[in-house]
């Protein structure tokens, strides 16, 4: 059996569309997002172009569900693109001319598929592809999400539920997926997080002839089942959904140190999307609808590197279409991209005051990032001979370091080992 975890040995790149578009993308959205990404991002790493939620939708308009809207579905109770949306679907051909398009430009196609059975695949009893079961056999009527109607749960005891998994796997192979996003899956505070359908999930990947990155969402997973998150995925969710506000941020660096003992190779503890540049086009999801991120330029910063430092995957939400010059070389920053890239063993070392300094390393190099998360600037008198006391380096004529930091922002050193 294939190792999963050896198709996302660094944290995958991308852009997702659920930032700016909710559950209403289109297809000439993607593509547009997607050249843009092939122009200016993918020699830096940037690779996924994921499709978010409700793609199967004809009627989404933004990032509010429509509750038991009717689906495009197949005979085998499998949802497929909504062709007003998705002109290239049409015909039965689903998203494979978007995923050969995808590939075409040297980058990787992604989309996002809710847990379950849709439940008018059960209303309606389809079947079960390659099987004498119906959706009805299978489904586990009181197991649903809390936020969206479309799916009931799947009773992975009953015969046929993992024909119908490895039936989605398939049909999504097909299609060129490269990245699988399940959604109301890894939140622990729901049924445990669903261990079971994860499981599951594993294991008609696996068994497939396809290379798919599974990722897990939404958050928190908890930490209980944090061995067995590493053992059936490539990434999941620390949070519910990110969004554009400080009191996030902030909370972030918790959860980023009680995860850091599970990152390793092929393993990513989720951070969830980079809200940053133009947001919120058809989304009126966090706080707020069509804007310009309201991190500050420092809080920018932070996040980028508290990401880049702890190793979670890269995902921009906004339109890249209309980036700005500032954003785009953050995330073409050399620094932020080769610490994301080939650090390890991330960990906080101190925090005192809101003063909070965390360190990464590869075999050559050592950094280490002072943040600030007080509301006002502050004087740090940096001690680097106990903070990296294990290590020689070449700048050791430096024994103590004082910085000046503004609210909200960091300060990142590069040390190279002798």
């Amino acid at each position: 059996m294939k190792q999963f975890r050896s198709i996302a040995k660094t944290p995958p790149k991308g852009w997702n569309s659920w930032d700016c578009y909710g559950a209403s993308v289109t297809e000439a959205e993607v593509k547009q997002n997607a050249v843009y990404m092939k122009n200016h991002l993918k020699e830096y790493g940037y690779e996924y172009v994921v499709v978010d939620i409700q793609w199967y939708e004809p009627t989404a308009d933004s990032s509010l569900y429509h509750a038991f809207a009717e689906l495009e579905m197949d005979e085998y109770s499998r949802l497929i693109p909504a062709v007003n949306r998705f002109p290239s679907a049409a015909g039965g051909a689903g998203f494979k001319p978007l995923g050969d398009y995808i590939h075409s430009l040297g980058l990787k196609f992604g989309i996002h598929y809710m847990r379950g059975i849709p439940r008018q695949a059960v209303h309606t009893n389809t079947s079960i592809m390659d099987t004498g079961k119906t959706a009805k056999d299978i489904a586990k009527p009181n197991s649903i999400c809390p936020w969206n109607t479309d799916m009931y749960g799947v009773d992975t005891t009953k015969p046929g539920a993992k024909a119908y998994y490895r039936s989605l796997i398939d049909l999504f192979g097909s299609w060129g997926v490269d990245f699988l996003k399940v959604d109301d899956i890894a939140d622990s505070k729901l049924y445990g997080g669903h261990l079971d359908e994860i499981a599951m999930l594993r294991q008609v990947i696996d068994e497939s002839d396809y290379d798919i990155v599974l990722s897990l969402s939404p958050g928190p997973a908890s930490l209980e089942h944090g061995a067995f998150l590493q053992k059936h995925a490539n990434m999941w969710r620390l949070t519910d959904d990110y969004w554009d506000n400080w009191q996030q941020l902030y909370d972030m660096f918790e959860r980023c140190e009680k995860w850091a003992p599970f990152v390793r190779e092929g393993n990513w503890p989720d951070c969830d999307m980079l809200p940053l540049g133009h947001l919120g086009i058809l989304s009126v999801d966090g706080g707020g609808s069509d804007r310009r991120t309201r991190f500050t330029q420092s809080e920018q910063r932070t996040m980028l590197t508290l990401w880049s430092l702890f190793k979670s995957p890269l995902f921009y939400g906004g339109e890249l279409t209309d980036i700005d010059s500032w954003t785009l070389d953050l995330l073409q920053n050399e620094q932020l991209i080769n610490m994301h890239q080939s650090g390890e063993n991330p960990e906080q070392i101190s925090r005192e005051d809101d003063i909070v300094i965390w360190k990464s390393e590869s075999s050559e190099t050592i950094w280490l990032a002072v943040f600030n998360l007080n509301d006002s600037a502050q004087h740090v008198i940096l001690d680097l001979k106990k903070v990296l006391k294990p290590y020689h380096f070449d700048r050791n004529e430096l024994i103590t370091d004082e910085l000046e930091i503004a609210p909200h922002d960091v300060t990142v050193y590069e040390f190279k080992k002798n």
